[in-house]
C-alpha cells in the first residue's frame, strides 16, 4: 500500500476510528487496566497488526513514512492502545523481516499480520538495560537445538505473547554484542515462563512483565540470521523501532495540543478566554513550534530510511528530540490547564504520565545522546 490515495483513505479510518472509538474508551482503559476485547478485534479487522509486514504476508507493507504518518493520527488516542499492536509492527516482528530466511517468514509472518501472533521483543535483563551488549541469558548448543537460560525484564505483551525475539549469548568467549545471537522463542515450549504484570506510572492497558527461560530447547532453524548477529539484529531493529516511537511522540503531542487549545478558548479568567493571555499562547507556540520541528525530523529520517541510506544517527536525533518534546508538550498542557490539568477528570494528568516513558525505553535520550556524539565522530561532523 504506498500509492497517495489509498494511505489517505487509511488514514481517514484511523482518524474516525479513534475519534469515535478509542478517545471515548481511554478512562475506562486507564480504569481497568485492560483493552476491551471488541477493540483489539476491530484493531485486527483494521490491519493495524500488520502495518508494517509486507503485503506478501499478509500485511499492509507500509514504508516507513507511511507507517510514521499512521502513527501521527493513531496516536491521538491513550498510547496504550498502541502498544497493544505496537510490538507486532515494530521490535517484535521486523528482526524477521529483515534477517529471517523465507521458511521462518512464511511461518510466522502471515500470523502476526492478522494479529493470531503477538510478538515481544526480549532483550532488557537485570543488568543489560542501556548496557545492551551485556547480554547474559545464554544459548548452548546441544545437536539440533539451542538451551535457553536466563530472565528478561520489561517486555512489553509478553503475558499475551505467542513468539518472543530473544537475544541470547551463544559465545561466551567474546564479549560484548559479537557472542550474542537472536532467536525466535514460541512461548509454548517447555521452560517459558511469564512474571508477574509490572504496577507503572502510566499507560494502564498496556502490560510489562518478566520473561524466564529455564532449559528452553529451540530448535536450530529458530535462530534468525547467523550466530553472533544478534546485537545487529537488534541494533537494527532499534533504529526502526526509534522512529516509530518519535512519531508516536508526535501524534500524542497533537492530541495533548488539540486539547490545549481548546480549553484556553473555553476557559474564561478575569472576565476573557485565557487564550488571550500571551502567557498561555507562548506555551501554546512553543507547543506547535517543537511539535511541528519533530514531526519535520521523524518525516525526514523515515524518508531517508525508506531511500536505504543509514539512519543510526537520524533516528536517534528524532527519537531524543521527540521524546523530550512531548514531555515539555505535556507539562506545558498541565499549566495551562492548571488545576484541571492535576486531577483527573480531563485525562490531562494521565497524559502527562504517560509520556515519561518516551524518554527511558528504546533507548534513553542519554543513549540517545551517545549514539549521535559517536555518529558525528565517525562521519566528522
Amino acid at each position: 500500500m504506498q500509492d497517495q490515495e489509498t494511505l489517505n483513505e487509511l488514514l481517514a479510518v484511523i482518524r474516525r476510528f479513534v475519534n469515535e472509538r478509542l478517545i471515548p474508551l481511554e478512562a475506562k482503559v486507564a480504569e481497568d487496566d485492560a483493552i476491551p476485547e471488541e477493540v483489539l478485534r476491530e484493531m485486527r479487522e483494521l490491519g493495524l497488526f500488520g502495518l508494517s509486514i509486507p503485503e506478501e504476508y499478509g500485511g499492509l507493507g507500509l514504508s516507513m513514512e507511511s507507517e510514521c504518518r499512521a502513527m501521527f493520527e493513531f496516536c491521538r488516542a491513550s498510547p496504550a492502545f498502541r502498544s497493544s499492536f505496537g510490538t507486532n509492527v515494530g521490535i517484535g516482528s521486523q528482526g524477521l523481516v529483515m534477517f529471517g530466511n523465507e521458511a521462518q517468514k512464511q511461518k510466522y509472518l502471515p500470523g502476526i499480520a492478522s494479529g493470531e501472533i503477538v510478538t515481544s521483543f526480549a532483550l532488557t535483563e537485570p543488568e543489560a538495560g542501556s548496557d545492551s551488549a551485556a547480554v547474559r541469558t545464554r544459548a548452548e548448543l546441544q545437536g539440533d537445538h539451542y538451551v535457553l537460560n536466563g530472565s528478561k525484564r520489561y517486555i512489553t505483551n509478553a503475558a499475551r505473547a505467542s513468539l518472543f525475539t530473544v537475544m541470547a549469548r551463544t559465545n561466551s568467549d567474546v564479549k560484548g554484542g559479537a557472542g550474542v545471537s537472536a532467536f525466535l522463542t514460541p512461548s509454548t515450549l517447555a521452560g517459558v515462563s511469564v512474571g508477574k504484570s509490572e504496577k507503572k506510572m502510566g499507560q494502564q492497558g498496556a502490560h510489562i512483565h518478566d520473561v524466564n527461560f529455564d532449559n528452553v530447547r529451540v530448535p536450530v532453524e529458530n535462530r534468525l540470521g547467523e550466530e553472533g548477529q544478534g546485537f545487529r539484529v537488534a541494533m537494527q531493529v532499534l533504529d526502526r523501532g526509534r522512529l516509530h516511537i518519535s512519531s508516536v511522540c508526535v501524534g500524542v503531542a497533537e492530541r495533548l495540543i488539540e486539547e490545549s487549545v481548546r480549553y484556553a478558548a473555553e476557559r474564561k479568567q478575569f472576565g476573557q478566554p485565557i487564550a488571550s493571555f500571551q502567557m498561555i499562547q507562548a506555551m501554546l507556540a512553543d507547543c506547535r513550534a517543537e511539535a511541528n520541528a519533530a514531526r519535520a525530523m521523524v518525516l525526514d529520517a523515515a524518508r531517508k530510511r525508506d531511500a536505504g541510506e543509514d539512519v543510526t544517527m537520524d533516528a536517534a536525533c528524532a527519537k531524543l528530540f521527540a521524546s523530550e518534546m512531548v514531555g515539555r508538550v505535556a507539562d506545558r498542557a498541565v499549566q495551562i490547564f492548571g488545576g484541571s490539568g492535576y486531577v483527573a477528570d480531563h485525562g490531562i494528568e494521565r497524559f502527562y504520565r504517560d509520556v515519561r516513558i518516551f524518554r527511558l525505553y528504546e533507548g534513553t535520550s542519554e543513549i540517545q545522546r551517545i549514539i549521535i556524539a559517536r555518529e558525528m565522530m565517525k562521519r566528522g561532523g
